[in-house]
């Protein structure tokens, strides 16, 4: 005899689908939470990583602007070694210049006339001195503007000497002539012939 199944079929269907539902939902549920841990941890794994090479970027920028601090100490340092290196040089190259124009004045000094002091500012000079009278001082400054290293002589102060004595003291100026380098020999050796024609006229 066929058995007969006397519970309602549609109820059955309709728990039947309902305990899917749940299991779907409590399966889509656990896959977005998997998802979103995935999803996390990956954003996660991005953000140390970028911050990783953000740290070694700061590194090397700090390198590299202790990099840039030394090269710009060496490049004072080397600033501040050309300038010394240029003074030596301005005062290897002045030394002649100053024996010579020593030189110069010696020649261009008279008989009874005394200098006290020679002062030079760039090509400037200032002398000053004493003299026996004011004829002496003229005949210092035609030496001084026939000379070839001295010109302009300019006469500043003239008086009488302050200790009462015979004679003027004097002050006077000058220029030093512009000369082309390699022209100081011969003019030194025009001014000894010619220094010498002067002692044997003299003679």
């Amino acid at each position: 005899m066929p058995s007969i199944n006397l519970l309602p079929w549609r109820q059955e269907l309709r728990k039947r689908r309902q305990r899917e539902f749940a299991i779907g939902a409590v399966a889509a549920l656990a896959l977005a939470l998997i998802i979103a841990l995935l999803g996390r941890f990956t954003v996660d794994s991005m953000i140390s990583a970028q911050q990783r090479k953000n740290d070694l970027l700061g590194t090397e920028i700090k390198a590299l602007d202790r990099q840039i601090e030394e090269i710009q100490t060496l490049e004072e340092q080397k600033r501040q070694m050309l300038a010394r290196m240029e003074i030596i040089e301005r005062l290897q190259r002045s030394r002649p210049e100053v024996v010579h124009l020593f030189d110069q004045i010696a020649r261009c000094l008279p008989e009874g006339v005394y200098l006290n002091s020679v002062k030079q500012a760039g090509r400037k000079l200032e002398i000053t001195g004493v003299a026996q009278s004011s004829t002496r001082v003229s005949s210092l400054m035609r030496n001084i503007d026939a000379s070839d290293t001295l010109s302009t002589p300019e006469l500043k102060i003239i008086q009488t000497r302050r200790d009462n004595a015979p004679g003027a003291e004097f002050t006077l100026l000058a220029q030093l002539r512009t000369r082309e380098s390699g022209d100081a020999p011969a003019d030194a050796a025009t001014s000894k012939s010619a220094s010498r024609s002067t002692g044997e006229a003299s003679r």
